[in-house]
């Protein structure tokens, strides 16, 4: 009775074998026709034996649906086959295929990234090249600036949901961003190329038709993942899940100086100032000699009422960077606050000459403190803005030289 048991398995494994070589067979007769229809049917019809088939078959299905689906532009369906043939190589210790299957990945591979770079650089179609992006990528799983390129489209396409999806996969994975770019520049255009690598660097130099080479390190995406996914939060609204996005962000590197810009931008624009001003001041901590962030504080408390820190902190910044002019026009701006109150206490004392007049010079005072931080900022970066409000004030310091001048100047700049 065994026996015949045993008898009968056999007769089973023999027909599975021979059903799997004959669907194969057809298959491969299918693709030589380009037939790609008739050869995913027939892929189909044999899938569900595949599991118990033999190993040089189960490396031959693989092939074949890669291959199939590679013709019917089914990408994602052939990268995957072709992902499984590999790795099933791997655990046989077989290359069966391997060499068949590659070149018809990296066709596909640089087919999908050019059509990913011409739909963002020169169509502008956002949505579908995040799509191409995102496919380019899983084609070529090691390549994984393809999935950040993905998730930069999709944030310009405005489609969020998919964006946050592919920024929380690029965190997953422990993507940095970091490469080391081995560049040179070619002798005929005088444009610099990337070689790739460090001997073809060294070999193309020593053609002579390359000059030049050098080693760079591209700059870490950590941050602006982080950044980009709390903006998206923001954007849907979630703006505690945004804050903790960035909150979280900033265990990982507590002193990352971008983090911190980041995480002040979106307090920034959720107005929320105070959170604003702290982290800038944390900046300031761990960078004391950087006069953005003092300017950044100066215009934080301006804001806030606190004209005196304002002036002190935009001070700062000017004494670290004596030729900035934004800080020099804050400052003006800061010192011109309090002519509002002269100015209101004015028009209620009209007709009492005595205090009016006190008032007026007291008017001037203002406008001869503030004078030299104005002139400043006209002369290191000037605009309409600067020459009229120097030409306003000229006037009511009865500077007539200076009136004549900047009127002439300001209306050849309407002109």
């Amino acid at each position: 009775m065994k026996k015949q048991i045993i008898t009968v398995a056999l007769g089973i494994s023999s027909m599975v074998s021979f059903a799997q070589k004959k669907e194969l067979r057809a298959v491969e007769k299918a693709l030589k026709n380009n037939d790609y229809a008739t050869a995913i049917t027939a892929i189909k019809s044999v899938e569900p034996l595949i599991a118990n088939a033999d190993d040089k078959y189960k490396s031959m299905f693989y092939f074949l649906k890669g291959k199939a689906f590679a013709g019917k532009k089914d990408y994602t369906k052939a990268s995957e086959a072709f992902v499984k043939l590999f790795n099933f190589n791997k655990t046989t210790g077989k290359d069966r295929y391997t060499s068949e299957a590659r070149p018809i990945l990296n066709k596909m591979l640089q087919e999908v990234s050019n059509e990913a770079v011409d739909l963002y650089n020169n169509k502008k179609d956002y949505k579908a090249a995040a799509e191409k992006f995102y496919l380019t990528y899983k084609l070529s799983p090691k390549d994984t600036l393809f999935a950040f390129n993905a998730a930069v489209s999709a944030q310009q396409a405005k489609d969020y949901d998919t964006a946050l999806k592919y920024y929380r996969e690029l965190q997953n994975i422990g993507y940095t961003g970091v490469q080391t770019q081995y560049l040179a520049t070619n002798k005929s255009t005088g444009r610099v190329e990337n070689m790739g690598s460090k001997s073809q660097s060294d070999l193309m130099v020593k053609t002579g038709k390359y000059i030049k080479p050098e080693v760079k390190v591209t700059e870490s995406q950590v941050h602006n993942i982080a950044k980009n996914i709390a903006l998206i939060l923001k954007e849907q609204g979630k703006t505690e899940e945004a804050i903790n996005a960035m909150e979280e962000a900033r265990k990982a590197n507590p002193k990352d100086m971008d983090l911190i810009f980041s995480q002040a931008q979106i307090y920034s624009e959720l107005k929320r100032m105070d959170k604003f001003g702290e982290l800038m001041k944390e900046a300031i901590s761990l960078r004391p000699n950087d006069p953005m962030l003092y300017y950044n504080l100066g215009v934080v408390n301006f804001n806030q009422g606190k004209i005196e820190e304002a002036k002190n902190y935009y001070k700062k910044a000017i004494e670290l960077k004596p030729d900035y002019s934004d800080a020099y026009m804050n400052l003006a701006v800061a010192i011109l606050d309090k002519e509002k109150a002269i100015v209101d206490e004015m028009n209620e004392n009209m007709t009492n000459f005595k205090k009016y007049d006190e008032l007026a010079l007291k008017q001037k005072g203002v406008y001869r403190e503030a004078l030299p931080y104005l002139e400043k900022a006209d002369k290191l970066n000037r605009k309409e803005q600067t020459v009229k409000t120097l030409m306003s004030i000229y006037e009511v310091l009865e500077m007539t030289d200076k009136v004549n001048e900047y009127k002439d100047l300001y209306k050849s700049m309407k002109k």
